[in-house]
């Protein structure tokens, strides 16, 4: 669990790289570096557009044989959406890069929130 705060964001990264190191030693440099981006992705958009102050967004990892499961939830039930990239603003880009990079991707509704999860193939 992590407060609501754009510095959290490369902690949640570290965190990643910690546990996937223990718990998936055999994943390639590449599949660690994009479970990475994903994390930092998810929580980025999680801080920004699923917390307010005082709020905290827990990071959810899962590994199995088959693949790497994240999970980022906040306490908010506001779907993640697609925005326009664009030139002018350095926003927008998020769940374009979660795409491209995850073998599939998705929102689920909880009590309290929304999880926002994401799966790299092993």
């Amino acid at each position: 669990m992590f407060p609501s705060a754009p510095e959290v964001v490369s902690a949640a990264r570290d965190f990643v790289r910690d546990v996937l190191a223990q718990e998936a030693p055999g994943l390639s440099d590449g599949q660690v570096d994009d479970v990475r981006l994903i994390v930092s992705e998810l929580v980025t958009n999680a801080v920004r557009y699923g917390t307010e102050p005082g709020d905290s967004v827990l990071v959810v990892l899962a590994v199995t044989d088959a693949c790497v499961r994240v999970e980022v939830r906040d306490p908010v039930r506001r779907r993640p959406r697609f925005r326009v990239a664009s030139q002018e603003r350095d926003r927008g880009r998020g769940l374009i890069i979660v795409e491209a990079l995850a073998e599939c991707w998705g929102v689920a509704d909880r009590p309290f929130g929304k999880a926002v999860w994401a799966e790299v193939a092993r």
